[in-house]
């Protein structure tokens, strides 16, 4: 068992060449939104751009995409046309992942049938390391055997990793390592499995992340995770150590933000405190 310090900070952080340029550090796809939810694809990336990736291109359903593309000029949005996500969409995200170097997909999504299709048919297809989150998590459940051979990071809460595993955990630390090893291994895959004490497995290798704070309930602050995570993703890094570093960096901007805010807290908060969680 590994307890997350903020040793591996630097291992995921190391010194830049002074000839660094744009590209080095990933370009990450976040691939989420839809008619009603724009919030959670813009905190995906908000907080991947605060944990050091390059560039982040948001693909979204228009009307998301519309108000991202206006939200700050750092964010890249791409429209999708119509409302909801679904298979008339797939050439072009295919086409959108060609020059990125890892993907977030899920968040503000929705779960109509055919955004479902869509998902399971991208992640079927996707070659780059991705974080699937939220609604894709949902998608993943009805076919598991997209996970097979790919470098993926779950990230589901209590309830999202029921809907995978058809497994209920309760508080009980133990309980809770030993269904995210046993199911990790059994898919072949990395899983981050969210609460007041984070576990994270690949089904060889487990670890334990214990920052974080019990404000930390409002909506978004799984998104910043995610955001987190496909960054470390997008710079790189395996999917083991990217689940656990941003398990501890989002608890850790989360505690930092919670210190002075306490019930008034937001995930745009959590996000603005990244920097401080990140400092070596």
């Amino acid at each position: 068992m590994t307890e997350i310090k903020k040793g591996i900070l630097k291992k995921i952080y190391k010194k830049r060449d002074p000839w660094s340029h744009k590209y080095d550090f990933g370009h990450l796809l976040v691939i989420g939104g839809s008619k009603q939810y724009s919030g959670s694809p813009t905190l995906n990336a908000l907080a991947a751009l605060r944990a050091g990736v390059d560039l982040v291109t948001i693909a979204s359903p228009e009307r998301a995409a519309d108000i991202i593309a206006s939200f700050l000029p750092d964010l890249i949005a791409y429209p999708l046309k119509g409302d909801y996500l679904n298979k008339t969409h797939l050439d072009e995200l295919f086409k959108l992942t060609q020059n990125k170097t890892a993907v977030v997909v899920g968040s503000g999504l929705c779960r109509e049938k055919e955004i479902i299709e869509a998902v399971i048919e991208y992640l079927k297809n996707v070659k780059i390391p991705c974080v699937i989150d939220a609604d894709a998590i949902h998608a993943v459940s009805i076919d598991k055997k997209i996970l097979e051979n790919k470098n993926f990071v779950l990230t589901p809460h209590t309830h999202e990793f029921f809907i995978l595993s058809g497994i209920k955990v309760s508080a009980d630390l133990k309980e809770r390592i030993e269904a995210v090893k046993k199911f990790a291994s059994e898919l072949k895959t990395t899983i981050l499995l969210k609460g007041h004490v984070d576990v994270i497995s690949d089904g060889k290798n487990f670890a334990l992340n214990r920052t974080g704070s019990s404000y930390m309930t409002k909506g978004g602050m799984g998104d910043t995770l995610a955001g987190i995570c496909g960054a470390l993703l997008a710079r790189g890094n395996d999917t083991f150590t990217s689940a656990c570093a941003s398990a501890y960096i989002n608890g850790l901007a989360g505690q930092i933000a919670t210190k002075n805010l306490g019930e008034s807290v937001t995930a745009t908060d959590l996000i603005n405190t990244i920097p401080k969680a990140i400092k070596i």
